[in-house]
C-alpha cells in the first residue's frame, strides 16, 4: 500500500474514478431521491469548479460550506479540491455564535451555505468583511441580492474545467475545526495528501473488496469525507442518509447492501431481529465500543467488527488487523495503520518502557500542518515531528496499542467532542455566573453526558439563577449537544497554586457524580 504512489491531488483521483466507468452509480442520497452516475459527478464537479474561479475563488481561497446531507456537499468539496481553494465546513447545528467564531478564525473568503441555514448566518451581528454578498452562494432558494445561486454555478459552468495552476498533493485542502486538546475549537489545516492517504488506507487496509459503502454521519465531520474517497479507490458506491438514526440503520444496510460501515454501538442496543445476521456487511468500524459486547455483535451480525483509533490531526493512526481474531473483546486500538508511526513517550517525549502508561504521539506523511492561525497550541502539540495526541495509551508485547485515558480536557458526547472550556466560557457570560467547570458523566446511551459545576456571584442566589436559566441562556451561545445535562451548585472549585481546575479532584468528588445535580433531561435533582 505503501510503495504504491498516489495521484497527484484529489482531482486526479476524481477524474480516474469518474473516467473509468461513467455510466456506473457512485452516489446515492437515498432520503432525498439523489441518485448520481460518476459522469455525473464530474460534470458537477467540474462545471461548479470553473464557476467557482469565475466568481474569484483561486488556489488557497478559504470557502466555508454550510449545507445538510446532500450532494451538493461533495460536489462542493471536490470542486474546491480541483482548485486547489480550502473548504471549512460548519456544523449545520451552530447557533449564530458559534458560526461566527469559525467564520472569522478562519479567515473565510466565501461561504456556500444552504437556503435553509441562512437565518443562522443573517442573524450574525458583525458579519466578516470579506463576506458580502457577491462571495455568498446559495443553495436553494432564497438569500439577498448580489448573492450566487449554486444551481446556476452548476448551468453556467464548463463541464470538464481544470485550473490553469498546478494543484498539488501538499496544498491546503480542508480547514477543519475541532476541539483539540483544550480550548475553543481549533481548525486544522489538511492537505490533499491527508486525503489521499485517509482514502487509500481505509480503502485497501484489510483487501477485502468493500464496494457498497453507508453515509450515516453528517458530512461536515471527517468520516463522510474519507468514506467518499474509500469508494472512490475501491470503484463502489456510497449511500448517504440525510440524517443519522439508529432504528433505521439496519434498515438501511440491508436495503442497499452495504459491505462496510461506522457501526454505532447504539445499533446493537436496539432489539434483536431475526435478519439481523443476513446482510452484506463484510467488515464494520466499531470506535470506543463497550469491548464486553464485540463477540455478540460479531455473533449476531455475522461480521468481522474491528477497532481503530484516529484524530482530525492524524486521520487513522491505529488499526486491528482483520485476521487478529483473538483481539475481539480486549478493548485494543491495534497496530500502527500503513504511513503512520505511533509511541507512547513520557512528558519530556522519551519513549516509556513496554507495558507503561505514556501519550501516545504519531508521525508519517500527511498528517495535518498544524492549527490555523495557533503558534502556542502548534509548539505545544508537538515533539518535533511528532504529534501529541493527549492520549493516554500502553503497548503491550505484541505491540499491540490500548487507550486507558486522557491528558486533554475534553468530552465526547455521542461521537461529539465537546472542549470543556468553550461550555464554561459561555457559562461565565451569564448574569449571576461566578465560575465554571465542565466534567464527563458516564452514560450508557451516549458515552459520555456534561455536567457542569457553578459558582455563583455573591448577591445571587440559586432560586434567581435557577438551572432552567443557566441552561436556557447557555443554549443560546452553544450547539444543543454542548448544552449540559447535570448542573451542580458549589460554593468553591478545587484548584492548583496557580489557579487552575483541578478536573482529577472535581471528577472523584463522588462515587456517582450525578448525585447533588439538576437533570435537565428528566427535570429532577439527582
Amino acid at each position: 500500500m505503501e510503495a504504491k504512489p498516489f495521484d497527484a491531488n484529489l482531482g486526479d483521483l476524481v477524474e480516474r474514478f469518474c473516467k473509468a466507468d461513467p455510466t456506473a452509480v457512485a452516489w446515492v442520497f437515498f432520503d432525498g431521491d439523489e441518485t448520481l452516475t460518476r459522469h455525473d459527478v464530474f460534470d458537477r464537479v467540474t462545471r461548479l469548479a470553473s464557476s467557482l474561479s469565475r466568481i474569484g475563488v483561486g488556489k488557497g481561497t478559504h470557502v466555508a460550506l454550510m449545507m445538510p446531507n446532500i450532494s451538493a456537499f461533495p460536489v462542493t468539496w471536490l470542486a474546491l479540491a480541483r482548485l486547489g481553494a480550502v473548504m471549512v465546513p460548519v456544523n449545520v447545528r451552530y447557533t449564530t455564535s458559534e458560526l461566527g467564531y469559525v467564520l472569522t478564525d478562519s479567515e473565510a473568503e466565501f461561504l456556500v451555505i444552504d437556503s435553509a441555514l441562512l437565518g443562522v448566518f443573517n442573524a450574525l451581528e458583525k458579519r466578516p468583511a470579506s463576506l458580502t454578498n457577491e462571495r455568498i452562494v446559495v443553495h436553494g432558494e432564497g438569500g439577498d441580492p448580489g448573492t450566487h445561486r449554486w444551481h446556476d454555478l452548476i448551468a453556467t459552468g464548463t463541464s470538464g474545467y481544470a485550473p490553469p495552476w498546478s494543484v498539488t498533493a501538499d496544498d491546503l485542502m480542508n480547514i477543519q475545526y475541532t476541539s483539540g486538546t483544550t480550548g475553543f475549537p481549533k481548525g486544522c489545516m489538511q492537505p490533499q495528501l491527508y486525503w489521499l492517504t485517509m482514502g487509500r488506507v481505509a480503502a485497501h487496509r484489510d483487501g477485502l473488496e468493500l464496494k457498497n459503502i453507508l453515509i450515516a454521519q453528517p458530512f461536515f465531520y471527517m468520516d463522510p469525507q474519507w468514506l467518499t474517497l474509500l469508494a472512490m479507490e475501491q470503484d463502489g458506491t456510497t449511500y448517504v442518509a440525510a440524517q443519522p438514526s439508529i432504528t433505521r440503520f439496519i434498515d438501511w444496510v440491508h436495503r442497499h447492501q452495504i459491505h462496510f460501515c461506522i457501526f454505532p454501538e447504539l445499533v446493537y442496543r436496539q432489539p434483536e431481529r431475526p435478519d439481523d445476521g443476513k446482510s452484506a456487511l463484510r467488515r464494520i468500524a466499531t470506535y470506543g465500543h463497550t469491548k464486553s459486547i464485540h463477540a455478540d455483535l460479531e455473533r449476531r451480525f455475522n461480521v468481522v467488527a474491528r477497532e481503530g483509533f484516529g484524530m482530525t490531526e492524524v486521520g487513522s493512526a491505529l488499526s486491528v488487523p482483520l485476521e487478529a481474531t483473538h483481539m475481539v473483546g480486549s478493548g485494543v486500538c491495534g497496530v500502527p495503520s500503513a504511513f503512520r508511526e505511533c509511541r507512547v513517550v513520557d512528558e519530556s517525549g522519551n519513549d516509556v518502557e513496554q507495558g507503561e502508561i505514556g501519550e501516545l504521539v504519531v508521525r508519517g506523511p500527511g498528517i495535518f500542518k498544524g492549527y490555523y492561525k495557533k503558534p502556542e497550541a502548534n509548539a505545544a502539540s508537538f515533539f518535533g515531528d511528532w504529534f501529541r495526541t493527549g492520549d493516554l495509551f500502553l503497548q503491550d508485547n505484541n505491540g499491540y496499542f490500548t487507550i486507558v485515558g486522557r491528558l486533554k480536557d475534553m468530552i465526547r458526547r455521542s461521537g461529539e467532542n465537546i472542549a470543556a472550556r468553550e461550555v464554561e466560557a459561555a457559562l461565565i457570560t451569564i448574569e449571576g455566573v461566578e465560575d465554571a467547570a465542565a466534567v464527563p458523566v458516564r452514560d450508557p446511551a451516549r458515552g459520555e453526558e456534561v455536567k457542569a459545576y457553578v459558582i455563583l456571584k455573591p448577591g445571587y442566589s440559586r432560586e434567581k439563577v435557577t438551572p432552567d436559566v443557566i441552561l436556557s441562556e447557555a443554549a443560546r451561545t452553544l450547539a444543543a449537544f454542548k448544552v449540559p445535562r447535570y448542573l451542580e451548585y458549589v460554593e468553591d472549585l478545587p484548584r492548583t497554586p496557580s489557579q487552575k481546575i483541578k478536573k482529577d479532584v472535581l471528577k472523584a468528588l463522588k462515587p456517582d457524580p450525578r448525585v447533588g445535580s439538576w437533570d435537565r433531561v428528566d427535570k429532577v435533582w439527582r
